[in-house]
C-alpha cells in the first residue's frame, strides 16, 4: 500500500538505510522497517518516543489499566512493576503550589505554599548548617587569630545573607540561576563521586513530582569536591594564622564552602565519606592588597 517512489527499508536496531548489496548480506530474521516517503525511523529511540506520547497522551487510562491488572496479580515481581507505574504515572511534576498538590505537603509545616519555597528552604538550611560548622571551628583558631577569623565568618554571613543562602540552586522558577543542576522542570542528576565526571548509576530524580520523590531528595548530599571539614575550613584557619600582613582571600574559601564551584549534588550511595585527598590552590588564599594613593 505504500507508494514505491520514496519507499525504502532500514534495520529496525539503529536505523541504517539498507542498499540492495547491505540487504543480501543480512543474516536471517533481522528485524526491518519499511518506511513511505517523509517518514524517518532512528532505530529503537523511535519505539521508546512513541510509546511515551502513548503514555502521556492516555496517561488516566494507563494508571486505570495498571490498577486492574494489580487486583489480579499475583507475582510479587509484576506486583511491584505495576505498582511503580503506577506511582511513576501519578507523579504531578508541574503542580506548583499547594492547593494543586495536596499530598505532596503532607508532614510539611504549613508555612510552605508552594514546592519551590519549601525545596529553596531546604538548601538554604544546608548553607546555614556549613556556615556553623565555619564558626565552630573557631576554637581550633590560634588565639592570636581568633578575632581576624570572626571578621571572615562576618563577612561570609553577610554574602550568603545578600544570596539568600543560594537557595536558587533548587528553585524551579529561577531558571537561570539554576540551569547547572536543574531544569526549568526540576530534575536533578547525581554528578557523581568527586573523582568522576557523570554518575555510573545514572541516578535522577524530580522532587516537585510526588510526595515520596520529596523525601527521597531529602538524602541526597551536597559533595564538597575538595573537602570541607578535612581541607578548607583548617586551610582558612591557618590562612589567617600566618597571614603576616597578607589579606586571606575570603571570597575563594566562600566559593569552595558554599557555591557551585565546589560542590555536586550526588545520591547518597555516590557520596564517598573517604578521604578525597584534594587541597586548597595555594596560589589563591592571599590576594594583594589595593594600592590607595593619596592626592596632595
Amino acid at each position: 500500500q505504500l507508494p514505491l517512489a520514496g519507499s525504502r527499508l532500514c534495520l529496525y536496531e539503529d536505523g541504517t538505510e539498507l542498499t540492495e548489496s547491505y540487504f543480501r548480506a543480512l543474516p536471517p530474521q533481522t528485524e526491518l522497517v519499511l518506511l513511505g516517503p517523509g517518514e524517518s525511523w532512528r532505530g529503537c529511540a523511535s519505539d521508546i518516543e512513541r510509546l511515551l506520547a502513548a503514555f502521556c497522551s492516555q496517561q488516566g487510562a494507563v494508571v486505570e489499566a495498571a490498577r486492574r491488572l494489580l487486583t489480579d496479580e499475583r507475582a510479587p515481581h509484576r506486583q511491584k512493576l505495576l505498582a511503580d507505574l503506577i506511582h511513576n504515572l501519578s507523579e504531578n511534576i508541574l503542580a506548583e503550589d499547594k492547593e494543586d498538590d495536596k499530598k505532596w505537603f503532607e508532614g510539611l509545616e504549613s508555612r510552605f505554599k508552594n514546592k519551590s519555597s519549601y525545596l529553596r528552604h531546604s538548601c538554604e538550611s544546608r548553607m546555614r548548617g556549613y556556615m556553623r560548622e565555619v564558626s565552630g571551628f573557631i576554637s581550633n583558631v590560634h588565639p592570636a587569630a581568633r578575632d581576624a577569623y570572626r571578621g571572615i565568618i562576618d563577612l561570609m554571613a553577610d554574602k550568603l545573607k545578600s544570596v539568600k543562602y543560594n537557595g536558587c540552586y533548587f528553585d524551579r522558577r529561577e531558571k537561570e540561576e539554576a540551569a547547572r543542576l536543574c531544569t526549568a522542570e526540576g530534575w536533578f542528576s547525581c554528578q557523581g563521586p568527586f573523582d568522576r565526571d557523570d554518575c555510573p548509576c545514572k541516578h535522577s530524580i524530580n522532587p516537585y513530582s510526588n510526595r515520596e520523590s520529596r523525601i527521597l531528595f531529602s538524602t541526597w548530599n551536597l559533595d564538597h569536591i575538595i573537602e570541607k571539614k578535612r581541607a578548607v575550613v583548617p586551610e582558612l584557619a591557618e590562612a589567617v594564622k600566618t597571614r603576616d600582613g597578607r589579606e586571606v582571600n575570603w571570597e575563594y574559601f566562600y566559593q569552595l564552602l558554599f557555591t557551585l564551584d565546589n560542590l555536586k549534588l550526588v545520591h547518597i550511595a555516590c557520596h564517598k565519606k573517604t578521604n578525597h585527598n584534594l587541597s586548597c590552590d595555594k596560589t589563591r588564599i592571599y590576594r594583594k592588597r589595593k594600592q590607595t594613593h593619596e592626592i596632595s
